[in-house]
């Protein structure tokens, strides 16, 4: 029963702080934090032990897995040589240095001991990186590389741990260091794709969205148990087996299982990356405890740990300048300064690293100090780097995702996957298919594509585009129609199983017609074509740059009509305005089929995106 209770209050806790931390607009890990130590010191308040196995074996894997799953597979391949230089070399590094002053500063102290805690603070926590690079807005260049680092960089941190250790107790050779490191990488790589495909093979079997969730719940502890077994990194194992799992989630799960596991994954990252923060400010009394008996003075430790973590901050900048200056002499493509600078600067720490001071023996020398600059440098990189970093990316003025480009790659998306699903329907139609049917598939695709192109342009007449009025009627709709339904429920005029059946009709046709608030366009930057975006054709490379438009107010047809539009095109070649697909005229569609004149580019403020009516590319 108390153990209930304690549980229950951490997720109350959890609750309320980030929720007046989102308020308040403040960082919720740092709030966490600091709550968590003011209630550490209460009278009467719970000791929540942090057992390593807690960490390590309960909270780790459903973490890396969460996050793994949301990963690019794609993105990270792209990314690997800096997501290795990152996890694996920036991590002996810091080891290595740490250790170093560790060892310099500390009297006594073994050089063992003194890499062993090298090792647990080395790995930047893939919770904390994420949670600060949501809240930042930085490029998604480097949220991706931060993302992969922290996935992969525990591995390389607990094998360098485990090898500290065993030099504590005796002595271990280079040889076993270079067998550690390939067994761990390779037994975890290994079992990361047995279990990645064994788990594909099975989930694509199921059809029920509650037991292909279960069996999700499971894998990443099957995994990390898997590999550990072996002696192989479980780390590298769920790893693995989330990207590909991620990565195949699209063709082999059904819509209503993607739903639900990412609506569950979502909920248990939420509850497991915030009730670890506030465990770690938990933690701050019984650490001094431990820490009391210790024969150096309040004056050396707080010398001690301040020189753990200034070395910690100086590692990560020092390795990070040093790379790009590196690959400039030997003239390799680097990172921009400005990246450097960042990704050198978001080196939190978290969970997992004073999960790893816990694991040093008890017999190690100095333990209780080792643990206690542990939690210093968990402390100091959350409040120095994280709540400096969003000034720092602004001061670099390094752009943010454009959520203008976002828009247009979306509606260049979505207009091929139209094409692609109306050949469809000409291919599978039979002859006796009811043509107000098809007529109706056909229109339910245009609007889709339709809606996507409207969230371009900043200049239109209108205040709703046709796709907002549709929106907003629907919802109306759909709220009176789900009085009826609750209406028959409290009347008992219908069965539940129907009621609910229905109801879930209401709840997903409302999630298609929701969208998430989105940010406000930019207005000071040209949107153009996204490289990864832009085809290229014939027409595309000879159409004309700058063409004087024919029109200054708008499209000369609707203006001549009286009719309004949503966005304005610009023709190419003659310089004709006219209004786009949204539009209810369609007349740049129509200028297209009058004239043949293949290419268009967008009339709107700031926006000179191409479009080629012929080979419909973007351009």
């Amino acid at each position: 029963m108390d153990i209930a209770a304690e549980i229950v209050g951490l997720v109350v806790a959890v609750l309320a702080v980030t929720a007046a931390a989102r308020r308040l607009d403040l960082s919720a890990p740092l709030c966490l934090i600091a709550v968590g130590v003011a209630a550490s010191f209460v009278p009467g308040m719970p000791e929540y032990h942090l057992h390593p196995e807690l960490v390590l074996l309960g909270l780790l894997p459903p973490l890396l897995y969460a996050t793994a799953i949301r990963t690019s597979l794609v993105d990270f391949r792209a990314n690997r040589g800096p997501i290795l230089l990152l996890s694996v070399g920036l991590v002996i590094f810091t080891t290595a240095a740490v250790g170093l002053v560790a060892w310099l500063v500390i009297p006594g102290l073994p050089p063992a001991a003194g890499f062993a805690l090298g090792a647990v603070v080395a790995p930047p926590d893939a919770v904390a990186a994420t949670a600060v690079a949501r809240r930042v807005g930085m490029p998604r260049r480097i949220v991706r590389i931060l993302e992969g680092e922290s996935l992969v960089n525990d591995a390389a941190a607990l094998v360098a741990l485990r090898t500290a250790i065993a030099a504590v107790a005796g002595s271990v050779t280079f040889l076993d260091i270079g067998a550690d490191f390939l067994l761990a990488a390779g037994g975890g790589v290994v079992l990361g794709l047995l279990v990645g495909w064994v788990a594909a093979l099975l989930r694509a079997r199921l059809e029920d969205p509650v037991t292909d969730t279960a069996l999700s719940l499971a894998v990443p502890f099957i995994a990390y148990l898997a590999a550990e077994a072996i002696h192989g990194s479980g780390v590298l194992a769920v790893v693995i087996a989330g990207l590909m799992l991620g990565h195949r989630a699209p063709r082999m799960l059904s819509g209503a299982s993607r739903l639900a596991s990412r609506l569950n994954w979502q909920t248990i990252q939420f509850l497991l990356e915030n009730i670890v923060f506030l465990l770690i400010g938990l933690q701050l009394r019984r650490i001094l405890t431990e820490v009391g008996d210790s024969e150096l003075g309040v004056g050396a430790l707080i010398g001690v740990c301040a020189a753990v973590l200034a070395a910690t901050l100086l590692a990560r900048v020092v390795w990070m300048f040093a790379i790009g200056l590196i690959r400039r002499i030997a003239g390799t493509k680097a990172w921009p300064w400005s990246y450097s600078a960042v990704i050198s600067w978001a080196g939190m720490r978290g969970v997992v690293t004073l999960a790893a001071a816990f694991v040093l023996p008890a017999d190690t020398p100095e333990r209780a100090v080792l643990v206690l600059a542990a939690f210093v440098v968990v402390a100091g990189t959350l409040v120095l780097q994280g709540g400096t970093l969003p000034r720092l990316v602004r001061r670099l003025r390094l752009p943010p995702p454009d959520p203008a480009e976002d828009a247009l790659q979306e509606a260049a998306l979505m207009h091929d996957m139209t094409r692609a699903g109306l050949a469809k329907l000409e291919q599978v139609r039979r002859e006796d298919d009811p043509p107000e049917v098809l007529e109706r598939l056909r229109d339910r695709l245009a609007h889709r594509s339709d809606a996507a192109w409207e969230q371009l342009g900043r200049d239109s007449p209108l205040e709703e585009t046709p796709s907002d009025v549709h929106r907003r009627l629907r919802l109306e709709m759909l709220e009176a129609e789900r009085e009826v339904l609750l209406a028959a429920r409290d009347r008992g005029t219908a069965d539940d199983e129907v009621l609910r059946r229905v109801l879930d009709t209401l709840d997903i046709e409302e999630s298609m017609l929701d969208r998430a608030e989105e940010p406000p366009l930019p207005g000071d930057r040209e949107l153009r074509t996204p490289a990864a975006t832009a085809g290229s054709c014939e027409h595309l490379k000879r159409a004309s740059g700058e063409v004087a438009p024919d029109s200054t107010e708008g499209c000369r047809e609707c203006l001549a009509e009286g009719t309004t539009w949503v966005h304005l095109r610009l023709c190419l070649t003659c310089g004709h305005v006219a209004c786009c697909d949204s539009s209810p005229r369609r007349h740049a569609t129509r200028h297209f089929q009058d004239h043949r004149h293949p290419v268009m580019r967008s009339f709107e403020p700031g926006e000179t995106w191409r479009w080629c009516f012929v080979d419909k590319q973007l351009g």
